[in-house]
C-alpha cells in the first residue's frame, strides 16, 4: 500500500513512523490474516488511485465498495463505518441547519467546500455536475488545506469525512457546528487490487475481519480513536 496522510486514520506519528486508527486495524488484519503489509512511498490521492488501477499497488484502506470499482478491485468485509457530513461556523448553524440536500444548496447557492477525490455517495455525485457548473463547490487536496480554506472563508460549509474534519479543525482551532442533515454514511472496506491479489487472500483476510471481530480486537482500537 501506499499510504496517503489523512488524520487521525493515517499520519506520521512523534517517532516518524506511521500510525492512525486504519493503520492499525490494517496492520491487525494482515498480521491475525498471516499476510505481510509493505508500505511504499505516500502518495497524493489521485497519484495513488491512477497507481491502484494500473496493478502497481495491492492495497487502499478505507474504502467504499461501489460497482464502479467492482471492474477493478474486490472489497473485504467491513473493518469500520464512515460517515461524510456537512459543516459551518457556529455563527451560521442556525442559517443552514434546514439543508437537507444538494438541491437546497443549489437552490440557496450555498457555497461548499469538498474533497477532491473519494466516494461520498450518490447523492453527491449525482449533484456534482451542478455544484460545479452553479459554480458553488470548491475542491480542496487535503483535509489541512480545506480547513485552512474554510478559516480563510472561501465558503459557507465544509464537506468531508466526520473524524477528519474534526480532527483538522480541533488541530488548526477552528470552531465548527456540524449540521443535521448527513450526505453518506456507509460501512468502509479493505480493496485490494483484482489482478494483484487473489480471491483465495481475501477469504483469509475476510475470515480475520471476522475472528478480529468476535475477540473485540478491532472494537478495542476503534474505541481508542473514538470510532465505531
Amino acid at each position: 500500500m501506499a499510504p496517503e496522510p489523512w488524520p487521525p486514520y493515517i499520519f506520521i506519528d512523534q517517532r516518524g513512523g506511521l500510525s492512525g486508527l486504519d493503520y492499525e486495524l490494517a496492520q491487525a488484519i494482515m498480521k491475525e490474516a498471516g499476510c505481510a503489509l509493505r508500505v511504499e512511498m505516500a502518495l497524493p490521492t489521485l497519484r495513488r488511485q491512477m497507481e491502484f488501477r494500473q496493478g502497481r499497488l495491492d492495497l487502499t484502506l478505507g474504502a467504499s465498495d461501489t460497482a464502479e470499482r467492482r471492474a477493478f478491485a474486490r472489497f473485504s468485509l467491513p473493518y469500520r463505518n464512515e460517515t461524510v457530513a456537512l459543516f459551518t461556523s457556529p455563527a451560521n448553524a442556525a442559517r443552514y441547519r434546514g439543508l437537507d440536500g444538494f438541491d437546497a444548496i443549489l437552490t440557496r447557492h450555498v457555497t461548499l467546500l469538498t474533497p477532491r477525490g473519494g466516494w461520498y455517495g450518490d447523492s453527491y455525485a449525482r449533484a456534482l455536475p451542478q455544484l460545479d457548473a452553479a459554480g458553488v463547490r470548491n475542491p480542496f487536496s487535503s483535509y489541512e488545506l480545506g480547513m485552512r480554506m474554510f478559516k480563510a472563508g472561501r465558503a459557507d460549509v465544509i464537506m468531508g469525512d466526520m473524524a477528519a474534519v474534526r480532527h483538522e479543525a480541533e488541530r488548526q482551532g477552528v470552531p465548527l457546528a456540524t449540521l443535521p442533515w448527513v450526505p453518506f454514511r456507509a460501512p468502509a472496506h479493505l480493496m485490494l487490487n483484482a489482478a494483484s491479489t487473489t480471491p483465495e487472500e481475501l477469504v483469509r483476510i475476510n475470515a480475520a475481519i471476522t475472528r478480529l471481530e468476535q475477540s473485540g480486537a478491532l472494537a478495542a482500537i476503534r474505541a481508542r480513536y473514538g470510532s465505531n
